[in-house]
């Protein structure tokens, strides 16, 4: 008689998206760190928290974008 093996999916761990995260993935990724704005706009659109992928991604997707849209319309 077999038995079936259960497999648990791999578990992604979260990490919050803190001023301190996004400046070390930063320079990390990009090899220098981001300004104040792009760290807010990383902050805005990823939330409280975030996997590690998500950080990366959105940081090295805000230096491609426009800076009309990384500007918050409320700091202007």
């Amino acid at each position: 008689m077999k038995r079936a093996i259960k497999v648990k999916p791999a578990r992604v761990a979260h990490f919050t998206v803190t001023e301190s995260n996004v400046r070390k993935a930063a320079v990390r990724l990009l090899g220098q760190p981001l300004v104040s704005p792009e760290v807010q706009y990383v902050q805005r659109t990823l939330g409280n928290s975030a996997t590690q992928a998500q950080i990366d991604d959105q940081i090295l997707a805000v230096r491609k974008l426009p800076w009309a849209k990384i500007v918050h319309p409320d700091s202007l």
